[in-house]
């Protein structure tokens, strides 16, 4: 069965997840520290999962709990590589899918951006999210749910 995991503190995309997850009839993990209270949605198929406060706790939860043919919706480079490397899905909320192709340079992009700022260079930050992310992102994510469907049918 397909599950998708949600790193939900700073999600601009839960809605449109449940609206998938439901045309699909999925379980949806919204995974949160706490420190940014999400509203419970009234459906038996997303569980609200509270974790407790901490850098990466959300994400080692996931990380754990995650398997082959499940879907990580996450911003957090570390956390998609996670999840890749248990060979799960990942997809930005901006509709990037993170693969094994993409994710070593996205992380040694970080790396450096964060050296950077130690320096005290200004880099800046993510591009604000737009309509067309929100477009984009769901694309991603039928098509992502649809190839994690085929690949678990393929496993039985």
């Amino acid at each position: 069965m397909t599950d998708i995991y949600i790193d939900a503190d700073a999600c601009p995309v839960r809605e449109e997840v449940y609206r998938v997850a439901a045309r699909y009839t999925l379980t949806v993990y919204v995974v949160s520290n706490g420190s940014r209270p999400i509203r419970p949605v009234p459906n038996p198929a997303i569980k609200m999962i509270t974790v407790g406060e901490g850098a990466d706790i959300a994400d080692d939860w996931i990380a754990e709990h995650i398997t082959s043919s499940d879907i990580c919706v996450t911003a957090d480079i570390p956390l998609a590589s996670r999840c890749l490397a248990k060979n799960a899905r990942a997809l930005a909320h901006n509709g990037k899918l993170w693969t094994s192709d993409n994710i070593g340079s996205a992380l040694a992009g970080r790396e450096i951006g964060r050296h950077l700022r130690e320096l005290g260079v200004a880099t800046g930050g993510p591009s604000s999210f737009a309509k067309s992310d929100r477009s984009r992102f769901l694309v991603a994510l039928d098509t992502a749910v649809s190839a994690a469907l085929r690949a678990a049918s393929v496993k039985r």
